[in-house]
This record gives structure tokens, sequence and C-alpha cells, in this order.
């Protein structure tokens, strides 16, 4: 199963700091078709002003990941972290017990960014962030794991889930192959560019969710960013 979610059809908020357009139900937005995908819970493409942010709030029982489309976000919480992630690179942090954080930009320039929210495969882990820097080359044609939950995948940064989230750039023309698995589900989304995945087409910032799939052909028509979270299948409630 390929279905694509056009950017238009998402729900979407303007707070005036923050432009946020979300692909699951989220704040005011509900829709009862789009609670999850898998372990997805949360896929939130927000724009935020600069000088903008979420001032210091509490989380518990989630991992949650941001991956920096352009511009940065600056990271403090509770347990001392303080950091900065850039444009093509993410930030991870395990709520478990509970934590409080603030993100802001603090940058001349707007900045956008995807926020992910996945379940953990537990509840009352210990918490935790992490953010690094990933060489922008090494996933040219390719998805390179950013994230995961799998000791396997070394480098990536961790994720207390059977999950794994992965970036690849694609040039025009370009045909890239993932194998997903038919117990497995995914959900891509074109971070910049078009594409044609199946037999469909998606656009920049449109959604694909993907099910029931040995493998997934992914062409890009522009070039192209993807970024994309392969979880377990998780029944609709």
């Amino acid at each position: 199963m390929i279905e694509v979610r056009p950017f238009a059809t998402l729900g979407h908020a303007n707070h005036g700091w923050l432009d946020a357009t979300y692909h699951f139900s989220f704040s005011q937005y509900f829709d009862p078709k789009r609670m999850h995908w898998g372990t997805v819970r949360v896929w939130n493409d927000d724009i935020i002003a600069p000088g903008g942010g979420f001032p210091t709030h509490p989380h518990q029982d989630m991992e949650i990941v941001t991956y920096v489309r352009e511009g940065a976000i600056t990271h403090e919480d509770s347990l001392g972290n303080k950091g900065r992630t850039e444009a093509g690179d993410i930030q991870v942090m395990s709520a478990g017990t509970g934590i409080r954080h603030s993100e802001y930009n603090l940058e001349d320039t707007p900045t956008r960014c995807f926020q992910i929210w996945i379940l953990p495969d537990r509840k009352g882990r210990k918490p935790s962030w992490g953010t690094r820097p990933f060489p922008k080359a090494d996933r040219s044609g390719k998805f390179v794991v950013l994230a995961s939950g799998h000791a396997e995948d070394e480098g990536a940064l961790t994720l207390n889930t059977d999950a794994r989230l992965m970036a690849a750039t694609l040039p025009a023309g370009q045909t890239l192959t993932y194998s997903l698995g038919k117990d497995r589900v995914a959900y891509l989304v074109v971070a910049k560019g078009r594409i044609t995945i199946g037999d469909q087409q998606a656009g920049e910032r449109d959604g694909v969710a993907l099910a029931e799939l040995e493998t997934v052909s992914i062409t890009a028509t522009e070039d192209a960013e993807l970024v994309m979270v392969e979880t377990p299948y998780l029944p609709t409630a």
C-alpha cells in the first residue's frame, strides 16, 4: 500500500511565531483516520520565526526527534544539556520518566524542521538527549540511518524503540530501492523536490504512508531530500 497525503490536506495552525502543519492529529487538529502510522504518533512540519520558539515545557514517555531542514534549533533541558542542531542534522530526546526542555530559533532567518514523535517500547526509561552532525554526502542516492533502536545501526543516535529514522538525497532521474518487508510500515516525507513512488507522485512536504510492501522504489523527478521512519505495524485504534 502506498498512500500519498498531499501537503494541502494536512492539519494547519499559524501562531505567528510558529507556522505548523500536522501529518497526524495534534493540538486542535483531529482526524480519526490520522492518529498514527505504525508507532509514529506525531510528524509536525514547523516553521519557527527568528527569535521564536517553545518555552520550557514537559514531556514523558515519548521518543522525540527533530530533523532540521533549514536554519538551526537551540535546545536546553532539565538534565543540563544544551546544544544547537543545524540543517540536515537531528537531535533525539527520550522523554522517559520526565524531562523539561525549551527549543528556540536564535538565528536571523526562519528555521524549518520536522518534529517527529515515536512511541517508546516501554514506559519509565531514564530520560536523555543527544545530537550530532551527519555528513550530507554520505546519504546521496541511499537512505542513511540517523537514529535507531537497533544496535547494529552503528553511528546512529539511539531510539528507545523498534524504529529507524533515515534520510536520503536523490538527484533528479536517480532511483533508490528500499527493502521494507511486509511486517513493517514506514512514513516518508519529501523534505525537498519531487518523486515518483510506485506509480504515484509526491511533491515537497507531502507525506507518504507505506505498508504491506516487500520493497519500495523511489525515483526523483527533481533533486529530492527524503526523510523516512520505519516501524512495526500497529493496528489503528
